[in-house]
């Protein structure tokens, strides 16, 4: 590699703090990586049982609906689901977790209408089976975990995400910066030890030829 630089006990300094500077970096930013990694797997580990879970509950959810529309008359079960009896607030926070801006869900559920406490159930049981009951009342449960699921879905691609800038900043100190600088430095430091060499080497001329004379 072609190094254009002075050569100068100056530079020499300089180029010293720099590297001294992207030595530090380079470690907190592994340090980073490593932590970030940590708890991506966590993360990666909790989605995993969550996606399992709702995918099972949602199944059984599915096939009593299936059930409940094979059993009630086509027009019952749309009038039956037709009002919803609650409607739901979301609010999206921010957390912080190593730098890192991660959503976090919370609701509010309140009447349709107006506000308070109302039934799951937006009808009546009398033209009605169990099984619809059931698939809304598995929907009902599930909903905060379906909700949890999103946070930690959108938690682990913003991690994925710098956990890739990390590594690639990492890798730039590791395999670029901090080597030339470390080149750099070495030929300098050759340089200026030629100089000094070639210094001592005149001096010492100068003092024979003044020793010849006297």
């Amino acid at each position: 590699m072609e190094i254009r630089v002075n050569p100068t006990r100056m530079e020499l300094n300089r180029l010293r703090k720099r590297l001294t500077m992207a030595q530090r970096g380079h470690k907190l930013l592994k340090d980073k990586r490593d932590e970030l990694i940590r708890q991506f797997l966590i993360l990666v580990r909790r989605n995993k049982d969550l996606r399992e879970h709702i995918e099972k509950e949602l199944s059984e959810a599915f096939a009593k609906f299936l059930l409940a529309r094979a059993v009630m008359p086509a027009v019952n079960l749309e009038e039956a689901l037709m009002y919803p009896t609650k409607m739901l607030q979301l609010e999206v926070q921010r957390q912080n977790i190593m730098s890192v801006y991660t959503p976090k869900f919370d609701w509010i559920e309140q009447e349709s209408g107006g506000t308070g406490e109302a039934s799951i159930y937006p009808y009546g049981f009398l033209d009605t089976s169990a099984e619809l009951d059931t698939s809304i009342e598995t929907l009902s449960n599930i909903f905060p975990q379906l909700m949890e699921l999103a946070e930690v879905e959108k938690t682990v691609q913003l991690m994925a995400e710098e956990i890739e800038k990390t590594r690639r900043r990492v890798n730039a100190l590791e395999y670029v910066l901090i080597p030339r600088l470390e080149e750099t430095i070495k030929y300098i430091t050759m340089k200026l030890d030629e100089s000094e060499r070639g210094a001592l080497t005149r001096l010492m001329k100068i003092k024979d030829v003044v020793r010849a004379k006297m």
